[in-house]
């Protein structure tokens, strides 16, 4: 590699990471005017603006052709571009969302959106990487962020319980990820993920080394994404952390590693050999996801091991190994940002227990659609569409999922994979049940929450929420579009593009 002229390449190649660039710098800029004006009200809005500016970049993004930039490091063009746009809308959803929640809660520092910015930051590079350095960089720029964030209300215990937990957890994951990421390069010789594909594997002691270091790497991914058996940390840390953050980092976070994951699969590791262990860890994941929601009383533990669950469904599309799995396991990381941050939303504009809903049962919350209806139709989209009803975007999303699977012989595990969303059918319904179904006298003549005790919604969330859910029916019954940008990234050409 050739650093004489690192300087000016790396200058005149900025304009392709806009968005990193722009959501980085603004970065700077709001740890710079809290220090100066601690939490001032404008800070929020600043992040807002830069990841809306951010958003409308990345769209005009979406047709570009792929290519690399600094030294073959990270991709750019339209899968990049998509994925980024998941993570950008994510975190500005989240925004917005965070803005009255923790105005409630009178933690609305400065420092938060910030530290918001940096986790996208660290998303955007690890969805858009091409060599197992920046995926690392991405991955703990995204990781360090999330542990702060997990635990920003201090002086509850189980904000510091949940923080702590996804740190050591997450530390020694990270282990598993680093040490096969080294068993890799001793194997091929290289980072850059392409010409890992490209080495030559002649002996056996050398495909032993690879795949061993391939299957540890992927210990590190499937933390990261929630996936079973590595899913223990899920429930507490959703549980425990700020309500609108825990949407963020349901649904960013696997956005950025599912996007990380695919790349690797189709330009380090090309073949079939790890189908049948995407499909194994797929059908734990969607089992150990749905079957544990079912015993739920807390919503926010409810909806982590939905998450869980959803994350196999992805890895049934990704099991596929096909353009089609790919491109279907794309449209439902979109879907999938939208249902959650939709639902965990709405779960934060009804929290009234003061401990981030940690102790808050889904029967305190029985007829509050008749007080607050916008809220209760809303949350029946988001539960509707998680169940995958037509037309909404969860149906589509699923449907695209299972059928490359099906396609490519994995008939058993679709069949599976369908009877866990009959299943989580039992519990996404109960949710609606309470919330417009059961009236308030029906619960224990005990429950003390009154209309006073939940937190006042502002326009600005309410919105949100609203757009969300519409998003869910324009995804449902126009996802034609959507899903031929996403098949189009796996054409031969598109993906011969690029180094």
């Amino acid at each position: 590699m050739d650093l004489s002229s690192a300087f000016s390449t790396i200058v005149a190649e900025l304009p392709a990471i806009f968005s990193m660039t722009v959501v980085g710098l603004v970065g700077l800029v709001l740890i710079v005017v809290d220090a100066y004006r601690n939490d001032h009200p404008a800070i929020p809005w600043l992040g807002a603006a830069a990841l809306a500016a951010a958003s409308v970049w990345e769209v005009t993004q979406l047709g570009a052709p792929a290519d690399t930039v600094f030294f073959e490091t990270l991709r750019t063009g339209g899968f990049v571009a998509f994925i980024n746009l998941i993570v950008l809308l994510t975190g500005l959803a989240t925004t917005l969302l965070s803005i009255p929640y923790l105005n409630q809660l009178r933690h609305d520092y400065g420092e938060v959106y910030a530290l918001i910015l940096y986790a996208t930051v660290g998303m955007i590079m690890l969805g858009s990487s091409n060599n197992m350095i920046s995926i690392f960089l991405g991955l703990e720029t995204m990781s360090v962020c999330l542990y702060v964030l997990t635990g920003l209300i201090r002086e509850d215990e189980g904000a510091v319980e949940s923080a702590l937990k996804y740190f050591l957890l997450g530390a020694f994951s990270t282990g598993f990820f680093l040490y096969g990421i080294a068993l890799m390069y001793g194997a091929t010789g290289t980072m850059v993920l392409p010409e890992m594909a490209a080495a030559d594997l002649a002996t056996t002691s050398t495909q032993l080394l690879f795949w061993g270091g391939f299957a540890l790497f992927l210990v590190g991914f499937f933390f990261k994404v929630s996936a079973a058996p590595f899913h223990m940390w899920t429930p507490d840390v959703y549980q425990g952390a700020p309500t609108p953050l825990t949407g963020y980092m349901s649904t960013a976070t696997k956005a950025a590693a599912f996007a990380a994951l695919i790349l690797v699969l189709v330009h380090a590791v090309p073949g079939g050999e790890w189908q049948l262990v995407l499909a194994a860890v797929a059908v734990l994941t969607m089992v150990m996801g749905n079957v544990m929601a079912l015993a739920q009383t807390n919503v926010k533990r409810l909806l982590a091991y939905s998450s869980i669950a959803h994350a196999g469904y992805v890895l049934v599309g990704l099991a596929a190994g096909t353009q089609a799995g790919y491109a279907g396991a794309l449209f439902y990381l979109l879907v999938y940002a939208v249902m959650n941050i939709g639902a965990f939303g709405v779960m934060a504009l009804l929290e009234w227990d003061g401990k981030e809903g940690r102790e808050q049962t889904l029967s305190s919350l029985a007829g509050i659609a008749d007080r607050r209806p916008i809220l209760g139709t809303t949350m029946g989209v988001f539960m509707f569409s998680l169940i995958g009803f037509p037309p909404l975007g969860g149906f589509a999303g699923k449907y695209f999922v299972f059928a490359p699977a099906v396609e490519a012989g994995l008939t058993w595990l679709v069949v599976i994979g369908v009877l866990m969303s009959a299943l989580s059918a039992y519990y996404y319904l109960r949710v609606v049940y309470v919330f417009w179904m059961q009236s308030a006298a029906e619960v224990e003549a005990t429950n003390p929450v009154t209309e006073a005790a939940f937190p006042p919604a502002t326009r600005m969330a309410m919105g949100t929420l609203v757009v969300c859910a519409v998003a869910l029916v324009v995804l449902g019954i126009f996802f034609g579009g959507v899903l031929e940008t996403t098949a189009g990234f796996f054409e031969a050409s598109a993906m011969a593009a690029a180094p």
